[in-house]
């Protein structure tokens, strides 16, 4: 088989302070670089990213014919400037691959852009209207996507992770693969049905290592190659959906395919019936910055592993900025010892420290920049830099795993007993290579800050002696009843068991 392989992955919150412009997707990150051309079909080999896992799948015995990809660290909208330069190149890359007998794509599934409120439905419309009706189109989703009608419509499947932290990231475009395999050697299109919840879930509460998700994703894999008396179901995906996104299809969304209508109608009911029974265990506890400091302070000691408080609302990989300093100024202000955050964006200080030299004493503003806390200003005072590095490592943990990150001058402070690290670029902490990488081993702290929402569970969870969700200034509101959306559908509960939007 001739199958094109391409990617565009952007997940957007649209409260957010800043935008992605193009050169956010052409610089590496976390991820890789943009890629076109043949580069593509190596750039991944042994990542944990779901075009990876179809590229290993898909290689032996067939032609693969390499469009873009792309992503950008989480941010709001994608310019429509960004939007159309990567389309036109895929679209070049497509037209002069000539006839395909299939087209794979990595997208994420909550694309905002400027001119557009459905990024992925747009990129595999202009896609289809290439390929024509007959060739099978298939992308896989980010567990958080907002999957719109016009996405379900345009592709023949849809191919959702099941994991949250994502450490199915390849497995996921593996099983992409073998569902088109499946459809262009039968010649035959999949039935559809999908299913649309009435809330939304907080970010932190999709979790698939906790309940309630761990029981229904449970409940998703068992139905997935169930053969019924109307026919074999052969993929179901449930999308948690992105929450921080003014748009009416926002929230989560059951997308089942099978032999038959009556079997995919059947496979996607009884996963929204459970997800609607499980509602009210979606809701969360949210914990101050001076509560979680004082709970993690009392909490700690020698030995255990370090009590983790996540900075939710900073988080990069949701939309935030990765700068705001309201635990940092907690931790200090309640003499915290053996305490350290990570990763703290500001390529100023990162800069200056770095220039400074180890062992130097540098008086800095730290963070506060971006206006991702309007609220906040730097945090101002002398500080000893420890280590100075150029950010470049390679990710070890379940969900960066195989990634070589760039981070940028990145360099590792203390202030009495708490450090952190600052980076030049900004990054999710989500594996322990990244403080590591500065000379300080996770392990051995006592209290962990972690600008993450979820992810940060796969690497660091294991080694922690508690884990505190913190409610801290930043743009990924973690109470969505406190965010100003406009948009959503009428009926909507921004919360598992709240108001409906609109009245």
């Amino acid at each position: 088989m001739r199958i094109a392989v391409g990617g565009f992955q952007h997940e957007t919150n649209t409260f957010a302070p800043t935008k992605a412009d193009y050169a956010a997707f052409e610089q590496a990150d976390s991820w890789p670089a943009l890629q076109r051309g043949e580069a593509l079909l190596s750039a991944f080999q042994g990542m944990n990213v779901p075009v990876a896992g179809f590229i290993d799948a898909a290689s032996p015995g067939n032609t693969l014919l390499s469009l873009v990809w792309c992503s950008a660290t989480p941010s709001a909208h994608v310019t429509e400037d960004a939007f159309e330069r990567v389309m036109a190149m895929m679209l070049e890359e497509l037209k002069a691959a000539g006839s395909v007998d299939a087209v794979y794509l990595d997208l994420h599934g909550a694309m905002v852009t400027e001119h557009f409120d459905d990024g992925e439905g747009e990129i595999l419309a202009r896609v289809r209207k290439v390929i024509g009706k007959d060739v099978p189109l298939v992308a896989s989703l980010d567990l958080h996507a907002n999957v719109t009608e016009r996405m379900v419509a345009q592709a023949d499947a849809l191919i959702a992770y099941r994991t949250y932290p994502h450490v199915d990231m390849a497995e996921t475009g593996a099983r992409a693969a073998e569902h088109l395999f499946h459809l262009v050697k039968s010649g035959t299109r999949q039935a559809k049905a999908m299913r649309r919840l009435d809330y939304l879930i907080p970010l932190t509460a999709q979790c698939t290592l906790i309940e309630p998700a761990a029981h229904l994703y449970g409940l998703v894999a068992e139905e997935e190659g169930r053969v019924t008396g109307n026919g074999r179901v052969s993929s179901v995906s449930f999308t948690t959906g992105f929450p921080p996104v003014d748009i009416p299809e926002c929230g989560p969304v059951i997308v089942a395919y099978a032999e038959t209508e009556a079997a995919a109608a059947e496979a996607a009911q009884r996963i929204a019936d459970a997800a609607r029974e499980a509602e009210p265990d979606f809701r969360e506890k949210l914990w101050s910055a001076r509560d979680a400091v004082a709970h993690a302070i009392r909490h700690s000691s020698p030995g255990k592993g370090p009590v983790v408080l996540a900075d939710t609302q900073d988080n990069p990989g949701a939309g935030g900025n990765g700068d705001t300093i309201g635990i940092l100024a907690e931790l200090i202000a309640q003499d915290a010892q053996n305490a350290c955050l990570a990763v703290l964006f500001d390529p100023e200080s990162a800069a200056r420290a770095a220039e400074a030299g180890e062992g130097a004493t540098v008086s800095l503003a730290l963070g506060a920049k971006t206006g991702g806390a309007p609220e906040e200003r730097p945090l101002e005072g002398e500080f000893e830099v420890m280590r100075v590095t150029n950010g470049e490592f390679l990710a070890t943990g379940p969900f960066y795993g195989g990634s070589r990150m760039s981070l940028g001058t990145t360099v590792r402070l203390r202030k009495n007993g708490v450090q952190v690290v600052v980076a030049s670029r900004k990054g999710q902490c989500a594996d322990k290579e990244m403080i590591r990488h500065t000379g300080l081993d996770p392990r051995d702290l006592g209290i962990l800050v972690v600008k993450s929402s979820v992810h940060f569970r796969a690497d660091f969870g294991p080694m922690s002696s508690e884990v505190l969700v913190v409610e801290s200034p930043g743009p990924n509101t973690a109470d969505l009843a406190k965010l100003p959306f406009t948009r959503l559908r009428k009926g909507l509960r921004i919360t598992p068991m709240g108001e409906g939007f609109g009245g």
